[in-house]
């Protein structure tokens, strides 16, 4: 069963691509890297206030990515976060980058929840707002 989705869109910029205009391999590990920090935001947790305050948060432990098709600068690209799998220490997300209809990246991030470093539970509601079918 699937959780909660997000969109995030974003443009290709000349920074993010390699000398042959086509986005370099690395640059689609950022664009997912914010798409899940908004999907925390989007269920209204964020990153910085849980380290700062109590010292916890994820780390992607393991990461399946197929490349597709390639993007080029200037395509408006959206990244796709669903959350499946939530468990109580950890989360995998299904990610994928299309542009328009086409599927140009697919992957799957395996999440761990930490607290000083160590595996712990995550808050009831951050799991509950995961798992959450819309």
């Amino acid at each position: 069963m699937e959780g909660v989705r997000h969109i995030l869109t974003l443009r290709v910029y000349y920074e993010d691509t390699d000398f042959s205009g086509f986005v370099y391999h690395a640059s689609y590990l950022r664009f997912m890297e914010r798409a899940r920090t908004e999907i925390l935001r989007a269920i209204e947790f964020d990153h910085r206030r849980l380290w700062d305050e109590k010292r916890e948060g994820f780390v992607v432990r393991r990461m399946t990515i197929d490349y597709l098709r390639p993007a080029m600068m200037d395509d408006v690209i959206a990244v796709t976060t669903t959350a499946e799998d939530v468990k109580a220490a950890s989360l995998v997300l299904r990610q994928t980058v299309t542009r328009d209809d086409d599927v140009l990246v697919a992957a799957t991030a395996q999440c761990a929840y930490l607290r000083d470093g160590r595996p712990a539970r995550m808050p009831d509601r951050m799991r509950r707002e995961m798992m959450r079918t819309e």
